[in-house]
């Protein structure tokens, strides 16, 4: 078949479905027929930033390069003139703003679809997910991630349902496809002892015939030869800050880029190739909460499983890697001030997040309390004011909603006192419209052009790795 008719045919039929949907009138579809000849891709591997505003991308790579003398891996591919670079349109079917959930499926089912539901669109149409087409291609196929892997976002690679929220229902369907490497947190929709239907999870996984992983140590030692299911950590798992200054945590849950390693090894020796979505998810986690701490240091963490990827891409040479994110969020920046640099260069020295910081604090902690807590955490010292507001959210005064702050933490009240000392500013507390950074390294890389609708990456995708979109 030729393969330029292929990926052509592609963008119209996501042309099509962009008629049904007002939304889509501000990216139409890209012609790849003009883009020149490119070697086959064997292997994919898309490694997605969740939530990640461009003022993220940015500050990580000022404090890696103030701290280290060297920037991101991200950034450093962007200075040597390694990839092909664009931004990307992530409207979903009824939004200018995406969720992770219709943002993922727009990748993985090739259409956009309303908010909240995963490769299912509004009149129930259900579309066959990437992962799926690859694997009956005779690729392996898995995924990574720091947040449940019934998450929105590998959810959204690889199974259809209606609701994002369904993820006892979305583990069994992982096990019914039977993808080779699934690693993450939500034991929570997994165990006998969560689950609303008291089903073990991880029992019909292991009759299956998968190796069942539940620490660091045991990832690491498990049989490359056989599927792995990895759950560390009963929703998702903890921050990279709070993971690194707590040895226990250290000790039983891998970091991003040793799962990442981890996925590569398992896969890369199958004949016909493999996809792998790796997913720093916490990202998103830390925009909704204005915790700089978490964000930084998840999307560093993110930047270390890049270097994994690229590092076996380069070696390689049959593996496109993609890097991108699906959406902002908080749109968190680094602010003019005469002491900006010093205020930016202080989160060096931050021991724990602010979710680690509001949790620690109850009804019974006094004002000397909430004080010694923040300055070891974040090394500056606030006042008796301050710390009877953060009081107040305690005492059922106040209470602060957004996502993932099922207490009602004050997050936001945290972040405007620090930002007098570290000088970042956030925007809100929730997803935004952004055109996202996309970027390729490897084969099928000459694809991409400089804007592109997120419905056309699914096919850039089939067509980098020659796989006909017949299923």
């Amino acid at each position: 078949m030729d393969r330029r008719n292929f990926f052509r045919n592609g963008s119209l039929f996501a042309l099509g479905t962009s008629l049904l949907n007002p939304f889509d009138i501000v990216a139409a579809p890209t012609d790849f027929d003009t883009v020149k000849k490119h070697k086959k891709a064997k292997n994919i591997i898309i490694v997605i930033s969740d939530g990640m505003s461009i003022g993220t991308l940015n500050m990580a790579d000022l404090y890696l390069s103030r701290k280290t003398g060297i920037g991101s891996n991200w950034l450093q591919l962007y200075k040597e003139n390694k990839v092909n670079r664009g931004l990307m349109d992530m409207a979903s079917a009824t939004s200018l703003v995406t969720d992770s959930a219709a943002a993922s499926s727009s990748w993985g089912g090739g259409v956009r679809i309303p908010n909240g539901g995963i490769n299912v669109s509004a009149n129930g149409e259900e579309h066959l997910p990437l992962w799926q087409k690859f694997k009956k291609a005779g690729k392996m196929a898995g995924c990574v991630t720091t947040v449940p892997i019934t998450h929105a976002t590998p959810a959204g690679f690889c199974v259809n349902s209606k609701s994002r929220n369904s993820q006892e229902k979305i583990a069994e369907k992982y096990l019914e496809q039977s993808f080779d490497i699934m690693m993450g947190g939500g034991n929570n929709y997994f165990s006998s002892n969560y689950r609303k239907d008291k089903v073990d999870m991880y029992q019909k996984f292991t009759h299956a015939g998968y190796q069942v992983v539940k620490t660091r140590n045991e990832m690491l030692a498990a049989d490359i030869t056989k599927p792995i299911l990895g759950v560390f950590y009963n929703n998702g798992l903890p921050y990279t800050k709070d993971r690194d200054n707590n040895k226990e945590l250290s000790d039983k849950i891998p970091t991003l880029g040793e799962m990442t390693q981890k996925a590569i090894d398992r896969m890369k020796d199958n004949a016909e190739g493999f996809v792998l979505q790796v997913e720093a998810g916490k990202v998103d986690w830390a925009a909704h909460g204005n915790d700089i701490a978490g964000l930084l240091y998840d999307q560093v963490a993110h930047d270390e499983a890049l270097k994994v990827a690229i590092d076996f891409a380069e070696k390689d040479e049959e593996t496109l890697v993609i890097i991108t994110t699906d959406h902002g969020n908080a749109n968190p920046g680094l602010i003019y001030g005469k002491k900006a640099n010093v205020n930016f260069d202080s989160i060096q020295n931050y021991k724990h997040t602010n979710e680690w910081i509001l949790n620690g604090f109850s009804k019974e902690t006094s004002i000397s309390q909430v004080k010694e807590r923040i300055e070891y955490a974040n090394n500056f010292a606030t006042t008796d004011n301050e710390a009877k507001l953060i009081l107040s959210y305690y005492n059922n005064l106040k209470s602060e909603n957004g996502v993932y702050n099922a207490r009602h933490l004050p997050f936001k009240v945290l972040a405007e006192i620090q930002k007098q000392h570290n000088s970042i500013g956030w925007i809100s507390m929730q997803h935004s419209a952004d055109y996202v950074e996309l970027a390729m390294f490897g084969p099928g890389s000459d694809l991409l052009t400089p804007f592109i609708k997120n419905t056309d990456l699914h096919y850039l995708m089939l067509e980098a790795a020659e796989v006909e979109n017949k299923f």
